[in-house]
């Protein structure tokens, strides 16, 4: 008998068994502390509380969403006021409606030009310029201290209407009339029948800064971009243009292009043009007649984005100022107003309170309601876009934030 072998096998024997106990009760040890005798580690069941204080919960919930809430707004189907606008000119390519940021309301009837104030509700005559009517235009300075008005004659007069007083007269090369015209600062820039288009410089008397050659027929819409570096023009020629400021010239060669872009996809007069407020390359133009079609144009690239058949003359376009929204006026069959969503363009809502092919449109100052003006010679005053939404944190950071209540230290 081996008695080394024999003890060998006797203490593994003894070890092994040891160590099997200590197992087992090292795992009763592990599953009663820890496992609290459950047979499964994950378990479905609910969500427990967030470890946050009740006192700042409701702060640090609100503060993790947009700061911005967005609500329903209700958009009236009517007009919310209705103004008599007789002997208005009903001609598409004319611009005889505009809202200047004294938030006075400034309309040509005829050869009369007349102010609202929205502000009271009181009307007045500034001037009627008798035979060098009818009145083409009219455009508010950007500081709403002077009207710019466009005559039938190719002039254009400079009024100062708080005191009632003319300050200057602008004249054209030709006799055709002004029927366009946009403020740059200091700059007028207008627009003939002779498609011409020029810029005024008002810091000096009587002079031309710039000329811009490109329409073949006489001009219907102008726009300066926000920034003021580039024009938009459009015209009966079925085209709009894209000038660039720095490429103007006083003396320029005639064979030599100052557009920056030519677009030639509309089939018809170009009025409607509007710069986008958030995407300052984009630029929207609608086509009158029968072309019927919005149309988005990238002005850094020269490329169209997308165009929309609306079905009947768009005659004006406006952004607004404080939602994703585009809205149009247009003419027949319906003289609709038609609000869009942006970028989807999918309609909002249509307003048909005109009889008349809707002609003119202009923007109060605070961007919340719209002023139409139609053949039916009848101005509408909408609440179309609605007042600009507060941000829910607004009145807590004009009041110290959530610590308010709590005293200071020092």
């Amino acid at each position: 008998m081996d008695f080394d072998v024999a003890n060998l096998l006797l203490t593994t024997q003894e070890i092994k068994k040891d160590r099997s106990l200590w197992s087992e009760y090292y795992q009763k040890l592990l599953s009663e502390c820890f496992l609290n005798n459950r047979t499964r580690i994950f378990v479905f069941k609910s969500k427990p509380p967030a470890p946050v204080n009740e006192m700042f919960q409701e702060y640090l919930g609100s503060s993790c969403k947009s700061r911005v809430v967005k609500r329903w707004r209700h958009i009236p189907k009517n007009a919310e006021r209705t103004l008599d606008a007789p002997d208005i000119i009903g001609d598409y390519c004319l611009s005889l409606l505009d809202w200047g940021s004294s938030n006075v309301l400034a309309i040509a009837l005829g050869s009369t030009v007349y102010l609202w104030n929205a502000s009271n509700g009181c009307s007045s005559e500034l001037v009627s310029v008798g035979d060098n009517g009818p009145i083409t235009s009219v455009s508010w300075s950007p500081d709403g201290q002077v009207l710019a008005i466009g005559l039938n004659n190719s002039q254009v007069e400079l009024w100062d209407p708080r005191a009632s007083q003319r300050l200057r007269t602008l004249r054209g090369a030709r006799r055709s009339r002004v029927g366009s015209m946009a403020w740059n600062h200091e700059i007028l820039t207008t627009g003939g029948a002779d498609g011409r288009i020029r810029n005024h410089d008002l810091r000096v008397e009587n002079r031309i800064l710039q000329n811009y050659r490109g329409h073949t027929r006489e001009i219907c819409g102008l726009k300066w971009s926000l920034s003021g570096q580039k024009l938009a023009s459009g015209g009966r020629d079925n085209l709009v243009h894209i000038w660039d400021i720095s490429m103007a010239s006083a003396n320029h060669r005639p064979s030599q292009n100052q557009w920056l872009h030519r677009f030639s996809d509309h089939t018809a007069a170009v009025k409607a043009l509007a710069w986008c407020p958030f995407r300052h390359n984009l630029l929207v133009s609608g086509g009158g007649g029968t072309d019927w079609c919005i149309k988005f144009w990238n002005t850094q690239t020269g490329d169209l984005l997308n165009s929309v058949n609306t079905g009947s003359q768009v005659s004006a376009l406006l952004w607004s100022k404080h939602e994703r929204e585009l809205l149009s006026s247009h003419g027949l069959p319906d003289n609709q107003l038609t609000l869009w969503r942006y970028p989807s363009m999918t309609k909002i809502t249509e307003l048909s309170d005109h009889s008349s092919p809707v002609l003119f449109m202009a923007q109060s100052p605070d961007g919340c309601r719209v002023a139409s003006a139609a053949a039916d010679e009848m101005v509408k005053l909408w609440a179309i876009f609605g007042s600009p939404v507060v941000p829910k944190n607004t009145a807590e950071t004009a009041n110290g934030g959530p610590f308010a209540g709590f005293s200071l230290i020092r």
